[in-house]
């Protein structure tokens, strides 16, 4: 048992790692920039499964919370979370969680990826990838709307849609295509040692 619960702590900090690494990917678009951390976070939890799911994400915010610079472009501490990106951080962490949930525990059982886990971790990666902007869009309209960014010719929806959500669809997309198959090739091997 102890053996079982050191090997997951370390998989856990290892992810955490990974999730950090991430934050050297910051490509600028307008105030929200794309990031290769939202997919990273659900990723984690999905291969993880279950309800240690968000622990690597907790982690690493607790890492840019500290003052590592790990959060997207090396960047870190409180003033980030409350700026009008913030609302992000804790979407990954949402997102992790549900994703996890859905997925569910990898099963050491399972020889086959049968088209139950196939599905069961495609609707956790789409689930966690949507439910990651839900934070991330209220915390951006809220900034946008105290601090009179918001066009005199769009509402705070539009606005944010079109600076938090719209153009980054395509990206995530793509994010979740390449995802699934890694989630699925690391559940089995990562069931093996945490049994």
């Amino acid at each position: 048992m102890k053996k079982n619960a050191a090997f997951t702590s370390a998989v856990v900090a290892l992810f955490a790692a990974i999730i950090c690494i991430g934050c050297v990917l910051k490509i600028p678009l307008g105030v929200v920039p794309i990031v290769l951390q939202n997919a990273l976070c659900i990723l984690t939890g999905v291969i993880l499964g279950g309800f240690i799911a968000g622990a690597p994400t907790a982690l690493f915010i607790i890492a840019g919370l500290i003052g590592l610079p790990v959060y997207a472009g090396g960047t870190s501490g409180l003033a980030v979370l409350l700026g009008p990106t913030g609302g992000f951080y804790p979407g990954y962490l949402l997102g992790a969680i549900v994703a996890g949930l859905i997925a569910g525990r990898p099963d050491i059982q399972q020889k086959k990826i049968s088209a139950v886990t196939v599905l069961r971790v495609s609707l956790a990666m789409i689930a966690g990838m949507i439910i990651l902007y839900i934070p991330g869009t209220i915390r951006f309209a809220q900034w946008a709307l105290s601090n009179s960014k918001v066009p005199a010719d769009k509402s705070a929806f539009g606005f944010t849609m079109t600076a938090c959500v719209l153009p980054f669809i395509p990206g995530d997309i793509i994010k979740t295509v390449i995802a699934i198959p890694v989630a699925l090739a690391v559940r089995p091997v990562l069931a093996q040692y945490r049994h």
